[in-house]
């Protein structure tokens, strides 16, 4: 019950910061979309940091490694802190630019308009929300989980089938309300404060996770000898080959296309805005990834009262919260301690989630409602109710799929970023190659659309893991046939107009309203604003 108490006062916490930043709401489509694209430099990074760091990262990453050993760092953490800064600095200045001069606020505009083809954008819609709800789920599937193992024996009497814990659908639907109230009334805004609470939450509490479990296991070294002497395996990259560790780099190439990320992008101030992202975001990475897979690979050989903390045949995705439940247990603080743990866990699982649920309200209010029923017709008003009606929707949606529980967390994210990493060589071509065709675009993300489709059927739709082709993973194929594609069709088809052309690679323009740009009067900022937007 104190676990359980811990962590509901977090969340009020949480949802308070959430309701305080709508203080500062304008009322205006951009300030609930973009923040009136004021968002400084700290609030930025907290920003992507917290939002490529889902349960994924903590909760996946751990059960992963758990299971197949600490190869799992190598294979995407490393990777990871190069590829992300690489893709803020190459693809996501570029695109906060464009936005800025043009008007975006979701990608979705922006390669319509890049490439001039209203079936672009009918096409991109289905494809990118497709892939954030599996994103989404892997967010709400280990929230649900964790606050039940952080639980057990809180309410014996109400919760008898799950040993008193706070059962999975109760925990999971918490947490989704919790997320959609504060994303509903603060907009982008509300979500950048929350994200960057969560993230100095989660860090820090994760730092102090590492630590009490490392003392609980007899120190570094001894945790390691154990797991050394039990399963050597875990702590070389057995049963990996090089072309398959080799093509999991090509993972993190993902987060170029996150709807999401892009939308964080567009709330910059300004170019300079990027600069602490480019260098904080590869440390912080370690900071975060590195003690995951090491308890992971830990619970392997773990004991405790001559029992296994982590039994054998245990679901993966329960490994953190086994780790932190019965490891912190009856000392320091006790379940005090365990629940303070399980809120920096929650930190880091809805730092994500809420950038994720307002993206898609974004999404279908502009690319859908606005671009088909026009956007002049549309009030300021009308266009933020429309996304918070989408936004409690996709929530809804979201919530039921998660019921079923549909695999692995680390399983269920690496295919979705594989659909996203398929979508890269389409935003390099937008922003570098000048000869890149409509008609290549869309072929290359209908081959990426099939190629994933292909996969992931083989796959068993997931519940048999990643499906090996030529000994690569999945993303290679979907990378090298959306590549062949796209540029295959661009040579073989018109080039885009000589105006295009200009309006994206030649000098800046004044900015000016386009076919996709839904033109907003921002308000005046207020002092407390102003010094706000300083971080």
């Amino acid at each position: 019950m104190t676990a359980f108490v811990v962590i509901l006062a977090y969340l009020a916490l949480l949802l308070a910061l959430g309701l305080v930043s709508n203080r500062f709401f304008r009322g205006t489509a951009t300030d609930y979309f973009l923040a009136s694209r004021g968002i400084g430099p700290f609030l930025l990074v907290m920003s992507l940091f917290g939002t490529t760091m889902t349960a994924f990262a903590l909760v996946g990453s751990t059960g992963e490694s758990w299971k197949e050993g600490i190869g799992v760092y190598g294979m995407l953490a490393s990777s990871s802190g190069i590829v992300h800064s690489a893709c803020f600095f190459l693809v996501g200045i570029k695109l906060w630019s464009w936005g800025k001069r043009y008007g975006y606020v979701t990608q979705i505009q922006f390669f319509r308009d890049r490439f001039q083809s209203p079936m672009l954008g009918l096409l991109l819609f289905p494809i990118l929300v497709g892939l954030v709800i599996p994103y989404l789920l892997i967010g709400v599937i280990g929230a649900g989980i964790t606050i039940e193992k952080a639980t057990v024996g809180a309410m014996p009497g109400l919760f008898p089938g799950t040993h008193g814990a706070i059962p999975f659908w109760f925990g999971a639907a918490l947490t989704c309300l919790i997320v959609l109230t504060y994303v509903f009334f603060g907009g982008v805004r509300g979500t950048a404060w929350a994200n960057a609470f969560q993230t100095i939450v989660f860090v820090g509490l994760g730092v102090v996770t590492f630590l009490i479990i490392t003392g609980k296991l007899g120190g570094a070294q001894a945790a390691t000898a154990a797991v050394m002497q039990a399963h050597p395996e875990k702590l070389t990259r057995a049963g990996l080959s090089k072309l398959h560790f080799t093509t999991y780099l090509l993972i993190p190439l993902s987060v170029a296309m996150f709807p999401h990320l892009f939308q964080h992008w567009l709330t910059a101030r300004s170019a300079r805005t990027f600069r602490l992202s480019v260098v904080a975001h590869p440390l912080l990475i370690l900071l975060v990834w590195a003690p995951c897979v090491l308890i992971g690979v830990w619970a392997t050989a773990a004991m405790i009262h001559g029992k296994p903390v982590v039994p054998p045949g245990a679901n993966e995705n329960a490994v953190l919260g086994l780790m932190v439940n019965r490891l912190t247990g009856g000392t320091y603080g006790g379940q005090l301690l365990g629940g303070l743990l399980t809120a920096g866990i929650l930190a880091a699982i809805m730092s994500s989630l809420d950038s994720q649920f307002l993206c898609i309200g974004s999404i279908f209010t502009h690319d859908v409602v606005g671009h088909y029923l026009g956007h002049e017709r549309l009030s300021e008003r009308a266009r933020v109710v429309i996304g918070r009606g989408f936004v409690i929707l996709v929530v809804l949606v979201t919530y039921l799929l998660a019921l079923t529980r549909p695999g692995g967390i680390f399983t269920l994210g690496v295919w979705t970023f594989s659909g996203f990493a398929g979508l890269f060589p389409v935003v390099l071509a937008a922003c570098y190659w000048k000869r890149a065709s409509a008609a290549g675009v869309i072929a290359s993300v209908l081959v990426t659309a099939g190629t994933w489709l292909w996969l992931f059927a083989r796959a068993g739709w997931g519940a048999e893991g990643q499906a090996m082709f030529l000994g690569m993973m999945p993303v290679a194929t979907i990378v090298a046939a959306s590549s062949a594609v796209l540029v295959g069709v661009s040579l073989l088809t018109p080039a885009p107009s000589d105006l295009t052309l200009s309006r994206f690679f030649g000098r800046p323009r004044p900015v000016a309203a386009t076919p996709t740009r839904a033109v907003t009067a921002d308000v005046a900022a207020t002092p407390a604003e102003k010094w706000v937007g300083k971080f």
